[in-house]
């Protein structure tokens, strides 16, 4: 084989084609035949010597320009609102698990509970073009106009745990309005009548629903609703805590707590007892949407669990069904959750 001179070349960040050529002195077009197994029009020899330059010098292959080429990047993009609560990094790993298996990798965004910064993360993922998308709302209003758009250009979108409406686009979530009336219920059932509800933020489509679920229950064993024991929105442990903390002042008699989420509740637990009340003997407690943190506090706290695995698999389903596939699929699956009922409200 003629001997293949070498030439300096200039270190940068990445590696590329060119830079291989220039150090080899053979063209790019060579360059890149050898890369992609091209052994029809690259000598055995050369391309052993590209691959092993290549590996030397610390080329990686440009997912990005490859994904130009074939409008595929065979990746899955997902969005969501916050990172604090296990249930999303659960989530994730379960998604994961599956979509490697069908050779897909995952690019993961948090909005922190922004709207704005979500509109920024499906630009990204749209940059990244991500094959399909899963997507748990900040809002339940602000964003529609976006989702609309990435589904009307062919952007497989799946919804999950915190859906929306008007937007035709499969999605996967839990029945929190009768998880939440279940849950109230056992607290009536148990002798529990002036129930604290703490709510999520309007612009949570589940926190409509779990107020409803509290609501009717409170209706269907005839205990007046008193606005004054519905609280302000809280998610956060700090919010749950400050809510609570502004109650406990005004003296309003209770005897139980109805969270929305459990790091709201976790926050107002932890401030009950600071203030003297005994759980659950003065006080019941629980939540929805609980996850191992509730078994992380003393006492340990009753909760609704959403079947993380099993959403995550359902997601998965409509996502794939719909990637490759011109024929746009639909579903709406809605699954019960499951109420572990632990020292908070024995």
């Amino acid at each position: 084989m003629q001997q293949i001179a070498k030439t300096n070349h200039t270190m940068s960040k990445y590696i590329t084609i060119k830079d291989i050529a220039n150090e080899l002195g053979i063209s790019k077009s060579t360059v890149s035949r050898a890369l992609s197994g091209d052994s029809s029009n690259v000598k055995a020899e050369t391309m052993q010597l590209i691959i092993e330059t290549a590996r030397r010098m610390g080329y990686h292959r440009n997912e990005m320009a490859v994904s130009l080429r074939k409008q595929s990047s065979h990746s899955v993009g997902i969005i969501i609102p916050e990172i604090v609560t296990s249930f999303y990094m659960t989530f994730i790993s379960h998604v994961q698990a599956i979509l490697r298996q069908h050779g897909y990798n995952v690019l993961i965004a948090s909005s922190n509970e922004s709207y704005i910064q979500e509109c920024r993360n499906i630009e990204m993922m749209e940059h990244c073009m991500v094959d399909g998308l899963l997507i748990s709302v900040c809002d339940k209003e602000r964003n529609t106009d976006v989702y609309r758009r990435i589904v009307s250009r062919g952007t497989p979108v799946v919804f999950f745990d915190r859906t929306i409406d008007n937007v035709e686009a499969s999605q996967v979530r839990s029945d929190d309005y009768i998880m939440a009336f279940f849950m109230v219920e056992q607290l009536i059932r148990s002798g529990n009548k002036r129930i604290v509800h703490i709510p999520g933020p309007s612009r949570i489509r589940n926190a409509y629903e779990r107020q409803r679920g509290y609501r009717d229950a409170l209706e269907k064993f005839h205990v007046d609703f008193n606005p004054d024991l519905v609280l302000p929105p809280a998610l956060s442990a700090e919010e749950g805590s400050q809510v609570m903390d502004n109650f406990l002042d005004r003296n309003i008699p209770f005897d139980a707590v109805f969270g929305f989420t459990e790091t709201a509740l976790i926050g107002a637990k932890n401030l009950i007892q600071k203030r003297g009340l005994r759980i659950p003997d003065d006080v019941r407690v629980c939540c929805m949407a609980g996850t191992t943190l509730c078994t992380l506090v003393h006492p340990t706290i009753t909760a609704v669990e959403q079947p993380v695995e099993q959403m995550a698999a359902e997601a998965c389903r409509l996502l794939m069904l719909n990637m490759g596939n011109s024929e746009k699929h639909v579903e709406d699956v809605v699954l019960r959750g499951k109420t572990v009922e632990r020292e908070s409200t024995e």
